[in-house]
């Protein structure tokens, strides 16, 4: 018996001597091997293979950045921090044209290559596993307007006429001025210290804090995110449940105050038909720009000098359909500017105008034309993403509308933007919501108005109420 006692004894201590010594034997378990390959250098949009990047999920962008409007140049120190999906022995973030000085991974430097248009291709000091949180600081700067403006030529950093600078671009936008996941279908938060001269004034998306620091606590699409800086005019208020209202005026831009003061009664109705404001702040930046389009830009959205109160109404309805609810592909842009251009509709009969009339008057305007019914609204291809959506799109969620019945289109509207807070969605989850909804058999209507190339059949062209 003593002697087993002994034996016993022995096993024990080389059992401990082992654990002690890191064996596997009686330790904790041991993580799996790593398998590290690079992150995609794109996130797999159809129509832009380019932007995005795999391999990780953006959290969270902490940029901070240093402008001299007189010159023109921008010192930026940028941190995104992101979970890794995969083993990565590299990944990629986007940025276009400004030099950059430095990259580190959880404070080790790494290495870091530029190509291709926009990748910014990072190798940090040892591979990072799946599931782990990761921070990566870059450090860059240069003149931002000098980098060509793709996709056209009011997608950029833009001077603006009081010699400060703004930012607007869709598809492209955030790459121009710091390193970004480009694209809608990685929504993160986003906080931005800018300094500036004195004098000169920084306006931003989300709350504002301490001069020149914004904070946008829910995910936002790169895209949306902007920064102005100009000699503004600034109003704050509050909305009636609490949320902060910031609104910036340049110079020249002051007698849009009178379409800006109506942004609570706009925000009143939207949520009225919508459901309540999905955003943590509103207002808007008002230039004093002749740019061909106004942004949505979260929180906040960005306005030509030419911007009117149904432009009010529309920059603000994608607060819901747009920032909140964001797409997945740019095929699928019907899901932002389709409901955002039926707003001002939705407006128009809060005036007291008939929507079937005006319906009947524009299918009889447009029914010769095989132009405008050739527009799809989906699946569209690359460079039509922007056509058909702010016209046709307007009929077709009426005749929508007429089909569904009243009852069920409301509720469409509402449940939708719930159902996908800030998170992404396809036009087929739309598809299958309208038809839970309606309980009907949509899929030749779909067929005949979204991913048609001519005149819909009378019974999908005067549906319901619109046959009498």
């Amino acid at each position: 018996m003593r002697r087993r006692l002994a034996a016993l004894a022995v096993c024990a201590a080389v059992v401990l001597a082992a654990a002690c010594s890191g064996d596997a034997v009686s330790g904790a378990p041991q993580p799996p091997p790593m398998h590290p390959t690079p992150g995609a250098s794109g996130a797999g949009d159809p129509y832009y293979p380019d932007d995005g990047n795999g391999g990780y999920d953006a959290l969270g962008y902490q940029v901070a950045v240093t402008y001299d409007p007189p010159s023109g140049h921008l010192d930026g120190d940028t941190t995104v921090t992101a979970r890794a999906t995969q083993d990565l022995s590299r990944f990629d973030l986007d940025l276009r044209g400004l030099d950059v000085r430095g990259v580190d991974v959880d404070g080790k430097p790494a290495r870091f290559s530029r190509e291709k248009a926009h990748e910014l291709v990072i190798t940090p000091a040892s591979p990072i596993r799946a599931g782990t949180t990761f921070r990566t600081r870059v450090r860059y700067g240069g003149d931002p307007a000098k980098t060509p403006h793709d996709g056209g030529s009011e997608n950029g950093w833009q001077h603006s006429a009081d010699g400060g600078a703004y930012m607007v671009g869709e598809p492209h936008s955030a790459a121009f001025w710091y390193p970004v996941n480009e694209t809608p279908r990685d929504k993160a938060t986003f906080t931005l210290t800018a300094r500036v001269p004195a004098g000169w004034t920084v306006v931003s998306n989300g709350r504002e804090g301490p001069p020149g620091t914004w904070t946008e606590p829910n995910p936002v699409a790169s895209y949306l995110t902007t920064i102005a800086i100009g000699k503004f005019s600034v109003d704050k208020s509050t909305l009636p449940d609490g949320t902060p209202v910031v609104s910036a005026y340049a110079p020249g831009a002051e007698a849009r105050r009178a379409i800006g003061d109506r942004l609570p009664e706009v925000l009143g109705f939207l949520s009225a038909k919508f459901g309540p404001y999905p955003q943590s702040a509103a207002g808007g930046i008002f230039l004093n720009e002749d740019v061909h389009f106004s942004l949505e830009t979260q929180t906040r959205p960005t306005y030509a000098k030419w911007a009117d109160l149904p432009t009010l109404v529309h920059e603000n309805a994608h607060e819901w359909f747009g920032d909140s609810v964001s797409l997945r592909d740019w095929s699928d842009i019907c899901l932002n500017e389709c409901f955002a251009s039926y707003a001002q509709w939705l407006w128009a009969e809060r005036e007291g105008q008939s929507l079937d009339d005006r319906y009947r008057a524009a299918i009889e305007i447009t029914r010769g034309s095989t132009d405008f019914w050739a527009q799809k609204l989906v699946g569209m291809g690359r460079g039509h993403e922007f056509e058909g959506v702010y016209n046709k799109g307007i009929l077709a969620l009426h005749a929508l509308r007429r089909e569904i019945g009243d009852p069920a289109f409301d509720r469409l509207l509402k449940e939708w933007p719930s159902r996908y807070r800030h998170a992404n969605a396809t036009w087929p989850d739309f598809e299958a919501m309208a038809t839970r909804i309606s309980g009907k058999n949509l899929k030749s209507f779909f067929d005949e108005w979204f991913r048609g190339t001519k005149l819909p059949a009378d019974a999908d062209l005067f549906p319901g109420s619109l046959r009498s």
